[in-house]
């Protein structure tokens, strides 16, 4: 099964307060990102001060634990495998969900 996009990483991850090579979003991309995690967050009541450091944690998450290619493909237009999916927003809860 594959998802529609980078966006289902935001939307699943938004409100949760694995090592690969490091990799980095294509061109333009992480700002897209930024914008959609922003949104998707603050939509489901974050405030925007917590949904951009939420997004940052996250987007620096994905660029440490993911290659060039795997990130491409979290974006990618014909759906996102549901394993890199699962893996992208299990490092981005364990990198980004605050611990007590």
């Amino acid at each position: 099964m594959r998802f529609p996009s980078l966006l289902a990483v935001c939307a699943m991850s938004a409100l949760l307060p694995l090592a690969a090579h490091a990799g980095d979003f294509p061109p333009g991309k992480e700002q897209g990102y930024m914008t959609q995690c922003r949104e998707v967050a603050t939509n489901q009541g974050v405030s925007t001060e917590m949904a951009t450091k939420h997004c940052s944690c996250g987007a620096q998450a994905i660029k440490k634990n993911f290659t060039d290619a795997e990130i491409a493909d979290l974006d990618s237009s014909d759906g996102v495998d549901a394993k890199l999916m699962a893996k992208a927003q299990s490092v981005v809860k364990k990198a980004c969900t605050p611990h007590s």
